[in-house]
């Protein structure tokens, strides 16, 4: 069931690369043509949004395959990496964009804005189309697609912005706002990159996950009864979903495996813990 769901998600996605490299050719040819940088810009994001879909596919599928003697953990946290090359792209195109825009500031050309308006607005339309097929490719539950569907949802915004810019170029010649668009663009993008690079980092440095607190963990599992401390506590994550744990506790009962029983009750119902490793021993 679980692979048939990611084929048929991985065909959705396909499309999205598809569509998003016939648009940022269009792109491309209407920034040169219409003198925009911002749509050129917009192109960009587009090529890089492809990039970060292809890299999701190829992610999980690799985080599919099963655990084996070399690879005990399997293979999850490839998901992982891809969610950090894909937040790692989104930072660098958004950092050339804003050097760009600087250098168009202090050398202003002319821009045709109704080419740029119609480009901008059939990317817009493309840019929706492409972010629903993503969300629906498993965006709420999976980092890794998630990464790519930020980059859809972020683009689609900057060809709001772009035709916005357009149409104050068409009405009023504020060519200015070509740049303003372009940097704005930028930043969204490098915030968003940033966030999910943040993420990846902590999982790849086995940091505690943000919602739980190793203080809280200690707390509960010392009310058990029979439990005298709970010391040397590691957790971490494998994934973007599963949190790992272990711990040394000292007994005062010599009910081990019922205390561990409880213990693992606790841990997976009130902090989600879903594998634990528990070194128990008892008072001497």
């Amino acid at each position: 069931m679980g692979h048939s769901h990611n084929h048929s998600s991985d065909g959705k996605l396909g499309f999205a690369v598809f569509i998003n490299i016939l648009l940022t050719i269009a792109q491309v040819v209407g920034g040169i043509m219409s003198g925009s940088l911002s749509l050129i810009a917009d192109a960009l994001h587009n090529l890089s949004d492809a990039g970060a879909i292809v890299i999701a596919i190829f992610a999980r599928r690799i985080a599919s395959k099963s655990a084996n003697k070399t690879m005990t953990y399997g293979y999850k946290r490839a998901e992982v990496i891809g969610t950090l090359i894909n937040s790692t792209s989104l930072i660098l195109v958004g950092l050339y964009l804003i050097y760009e825009a600087i250098g168009k500031y202090f050398n202003p050309t002319p821009i045709d804005g109704w080419i740029v308006f119609w480009v901008a607005g059939i990317a817009l339309i493309i840019d929706i189309a492409t972010a629903l097929l993503t969300y629906s490719a498993g965006a709420k539950n999976n980092m890794n697609i998630r990464a790519a569907f930020i980059h859809n949802v972020s683009d689609a915004l900057a060809s709001l912005v772009v035709i916005i810019a357009s149409l104050l170029i068409i009405y009023f010649q504020l060519y200015i706002f070509d740049v303003i668009a372009t940097i704005g663009i930028s930043v969204y993008v490098i915030y968003h990159g940033g966030i999910l690079l943040k993420k990846c980092i902590l999982i790849i440095m086995q940091a505690v996950p943000e919602t739980i607190s190793v203080e809280d963990v200690q707390a509960s599992l010392e009310t058990i009864e029979g439990v005298q401390s709970a010391k040397h506590i590691h957790i971490w994550q494998l994934d973007d979903e599963r949190i790992f744990m272990e711990a040394h506790m000292v007994l005062s009962s010599d009910n081990h495996e019922e205390v561990k029983e409880k213990a693992r009750f606790i841990l997976g119902n009130t902090f989600k813990i879903s594998h634990s490793t528990l070194e128990t021993k008892s008072m001497r």
